[in-house]
């Protein structure tokens, strides 16, 4: 009975440690009430108008990232998490774009991979899907954004002994 009792504990607790992670604090709370919530932000990239974004991505492999912005007063005003279908939609849409809009619209790629010609580095992002793919963009070595699109993540193949 008492190791059932552990068990339940523990397993309560780590939902709720979950649930805290994927809900974001309020509009209206402070940066500092958001940093004691959320902990360190993974990035941060500064807003006009003297604001900050406050990213928390969760990882090479996970498939959320959320941005929080707290406007010049110290006080969230937007969280949202952008790494979704309908926010790639909208980053193609904007034209051209650079590495660091980038980087401020849907945050830290989970990898990035060299390629030679011409030079430049392809990001990829994890999200939320059913299928086994990335959204993937090509950044070149001067900074700007030369496209956008869907790729398969080979991580999701079972071994073959083809390999």
């Amino acid at each position: 009975m008492r190791r059932h009792t552990a068990l339940s504990c523990t397993t309560l607790l780590a939902a709720a440690l979950l649930a805290a992670c994927t809900t974001p604090p309020p509009a209206g709370s402070t940066r500092d009430e958001v940093l004691r919530a959320w902990g360190a932000p993974t990035a941060r990239y500064a807003l006009p108008q003297g604001g900050e974004r406050l990213e928390y991505a969760s990882g090479p492999y996970g498939r959320t990232t959320w941005m929080l912005d707290v406007d010049a007063g110290g006080r969230l005003v937007q969280s949202r998490q952008v790494l979704g279908e309908a926010e790639f939609a909208r980053l193609q849409q904007a034209g051209e774009i650079t590495r660091d809009e980038l980087l401020r619209w849907i945050g830290t790629p989970g990898e990035r991979r060299g390629i030679a010609r011409p030079p430049a580095e392809v990001w990829s992002w994890r999200y939320p899907t059913n299928d086994c793919l990335l959204f993937e963009a090509t950044v070149s070595t001067d900074g700007r954004v030369h496209g956008t699109g869907y790729g398969i993540d080979r991580r999701c193949d079972p071994p073959s002994d083809r390999d």
